[in-house]
């Protein structure tokens, strides 16, 4: 099948990376986040990051390996932007402070597969900003809700994947947001692509990564229809695609 085309929000042209989501028929703030800070009274060490109200982003700004263990082999590499021409961008979960208190390491989740893959990041390499929105999805009740600020804020009902291409469940966050060529097309007016892959269609473009976007097939929404991805009407993706900027936590709950 052809692929559609997205457009970046600087209206770039690139190749679909949401193959696996089709019809069956910028960036997070920069504004230094409250919990990169060290505290009063800091403890070298590690040390987790973010709660319920607010969650901590890395921009990569030109380069970052990522590593298993500090000081270790790397195993992965990223450029300031993704294969998709969008800014790199990972979750934080941790920091690492010298006795000094200082940041040397970031522990951050990053777009690979197996799904939710972690890892360390030197302090250096990234940038760091708050994202104050969340969002949840319950598969068997096909219902994903936004929170702000631990706020609930908006609840809406969505399409999920068939049991044969089923949503993967697991913790995972808003790592790039595109818009299609077609916004008439099985994609409506936006992709809100996530950290996670889909465990059934390996062979997909880019892996088959998931997402949250509109659609062409309103009636699918409330269903188990998908290739995998997460389905909702498009008036609601517009409000979703302006509210959720990259680094936003999305929990998806079975």
């Amino acid at each position: 099948m052809a692929h559609p085309r997205f457009v970046l929000l600087v209206s770039l042209p690139l190749v679909c990376f949401l193959a696996a989501c089709g019809s069956t028929t910028g960036r997070g703030s920069t504004a230094p986040p409250p919990a990169a800070a060290a505290p009063p009274h800091c403890r070298p060490g590690l040390s987790q990051l973010g709660s319920k109200r607010f969650a901590v982003a890395a921009d990569v700004p030109q380069h970052a390996r990522v590593y298993r263990r500090p000081r270790r082999k790397p195993f992965a590499s990223f450029d300031r932007l993704n294969q998709n021409g969008f800014p790199t961008v990972f979750r934080v979960l941790a920091v690492l402070r010298k006795r000094d208190c200082k940041a040397s390491w970031y522990r951050v989740q990053v777009p690979l597969r197996p799904n939710g893959a972690t890892g360390f990041v030197p302090a250096r390499d990234v940038e760091l900003g708050t994202v104050r929105t969340r969002l949840v999805v319950n598969i068997s009740k096909k219902q994903l809700t936004l929170y702000r600020a631990g706020k609930r804020v908006l609840t809406t009902t969505v399409a999920v994947g068939s049991s044969a291409t089923p949503t993967p469940t697991g913790s995972y966050y808003v790592n790039q947001r595109l818009i299609p060529t077609d916004t008439s097309g099985p994609f409506g007016p936006g992709a809100i692509g996530i950290s996670a892959f889909s465990n059934v269609l390996t062979g997909w473009t880019q892996g088959g990564p998931i997402a949250i976007h509109g659609t062409n097939e309103p009636w699918s929404i409330g269903h188990a229809v998908s290739n995998g991805c997460i389905r909702v009407h498009n008036d609601v993706l517009r409000r979703l695609f302006k509210a959720t900027p990259a680094g936003t936590p999305v929990v998806i709950l079975q």
